[in-house]
């Protein structure tokens, strides 16, 4: 689930007003998962942190001059913005976790950050029954792979989860702050600047062969330009509510894709497990009593 920025901004880039909206979300959820995918293949070539500099870097270098957003007028709104932009970056932590575990079960742990969001505070029946399909589905994950999924992949994909928490309810305030894409550009320029070091001093030079370079861009447009650019017009069409059900099936996209670019395959506990998570989401956000925040550019 991506929260997406506010869309009020009459100049962002793209309306999309003679496709269906559903279809612009879809559209989105389709393309980060698939970018996300890609994102693993590279590994071949470099690491996570490598594949995690070229996304944000390459994705902050397109942003900017799409959005053209203006700067931060003040230090209570730097602070905002930077702090956005370290939860971007600690969305990424996706990456490492695929380093580690299938990218099905990667996705399905990382979206528990924004289902604990919806539910965070109810005190409604029901969800009790959203977070009982979720902590099912972490059960049955906890249980597959000869005994136990990789501790260190379930903790990089729960600390992109907990980022991505974080990264929804920023972006409520980021979005009461400023009209358009100004924050979230601005809070991808910061996660750039966050991963660009880490990712040169774990891959050096290598990050600049142009072959690897224009992976990165094609990875970067897929995972963070297009989900952007389709949630901003899907968003002045659709409440955020439907959009947040809409994404809510991201997990079972990302194990989908998984299979159809990387050719992993999750046994049927582990396919229960992605049932029970996206179930739990579109309950969760289906039926909230507020308004559920919108979708997130990726990780």
């Amino acid at each position: 689930m991506r929260t997406s920025p506010d869309t009020s901004r009459p100049g962002a880039p793209w309306r999309g007003r003679a496709v269906p909206a559903p279809a612009l979300v879809l559209g989105s959820v389709f393309s980060v998962q698939i970018g996300q995918a890609l994102g693993r293949d590279l590994f071949a070539w470099t690491g996570p942190a490598g594949v995690v500099a070229l996304r944000l870097g390459i994705a902050a270098l397109v942003l900017l001059p799409l959005w053209r957003p203006r700067a931060p007028r003040d230090a209570r709104t730097l602070l905002l913005v930077c702090a956005y932009g370290a939860a971007i970056a600690g969305m990424n932590l996706i990456y490492p976790a695929m380093a580690h575990l299938p990218m099905g079960m990667a996705v399905t742990v990382q979206f528990l950050g924004p289902v604990a969001v919806a539910l965070a505070g109810s005190r409604r029946a029901a969800d009790l029954v959203w977070g009982g399909l979720a902590a099912a589905g972490i059960l049955l994950f906890a249980d597959t792979q000869g005994g136990g999924a990789d501790p260190v992949g379930l903790a990089f994909a729960a600390g992109s989860g907990v980022s991505m928490a974080a990264y929804i309810l920023l972006s409520r305030r980021a979005g009461a702050t400023a009209a358009g894409g100004a924050p979230p550009a601005w809070a991808v320029a910061v996660a750039a600047l966050i991963t660009l070091p880490i990712g040169a001093a774990h891959e050096g030079a290598a990050l600049l062969d142009p072959r690897l370079l224009a992976a990165g861009a094609g990875i970067a447009v897929l995972s963070a330009v297009v989900p952007y650019s389709l949630d901003l017009a899907a968003l002045r069409r659709l409440p955020p509510r439907v959009v947040g059900v809409l994404q809510s099936l991201e997990p079972v996209v990302g194990a989908v894709a998984a299979l159809l670019v990387l050719g992993e395959r999750l046994d049927p506990a582990q396919w229960g497990a992605v049932a029970c998570v996206t179930a739990a989401a579109v309950g969760a956000v289906a039926t909230r009593r507020t308004p559920a925040a919108g979708p997130d550019p990726g990780a």
